[in-house]
């Protein structure tokens, strides 16, 4: 069985136990940019220690992604590109890297959960990621912040 069929079984019995409209959508993703980096992260959102994650809004406009929503799904992968969870979004923002508070960093659930350390390890992050998309990394950023509620 390929991933892609995985996580569509892995989605069918989501709404099977759930009871929720089958025609909800979805989209199936990894934390990070890493398999070590998509287990570590998944190992918060798994243990309820991280409910909100961060992107650069230029990575969906480059890749062309659909923004999420308030009341979306995702299903969150591991490292291997297995299906482990499934998330709703309860709450979105678009800021400037520099307007994410210590509140959003500290439900993000990493490290000491400090803004301090946000900032340092999304900035590394993204002067890796946005080179991709020739984007430079400044505190203007515009990021999406997404808070989540684990469902499955």
């Amino acid at each position: 069985m390929s991933n892609q069929q995985e996580v569509e079984l892995f989605w069918q019995v989501f709404l099977a136990d759930s009871g929720i409209n089958n025609e909800k959508t979805y989209e199936a993703w990894a934390f990070g940019d890493s398999p070590e980096m998509a287990d570590e992260l998944l190992g918060l959102v798994l243990e309820g220690t991280k409910t909100g994650t961060t992107s650069a809004l230029a990575a969906y406009e480059y890749e062309q992604e659909p923004l999420p929503l308030v009341g979306s799904y995702s299903i969150c992968l591991d490292g291997k590109g297995i299906p482990r969870c499934v998330i709703q979004t309860v709450a979105i923002k678009t800021v400037p890297f520099k307007e994410i508070t210590a509140a959003d960093a500290y439900k993000e659930g990493e490290g000491d959960r400090s803004l301090a350390y946000w900032r340092k390890v999304h900035q590394d992050f993204w002067e890796r990621e946005l080179v991709a998309y020739d984007v430079p990394f400044s505190d203007e950023l515009l990021v999406l912040y997404e808070e989540f509620k684990v469902i499955d």
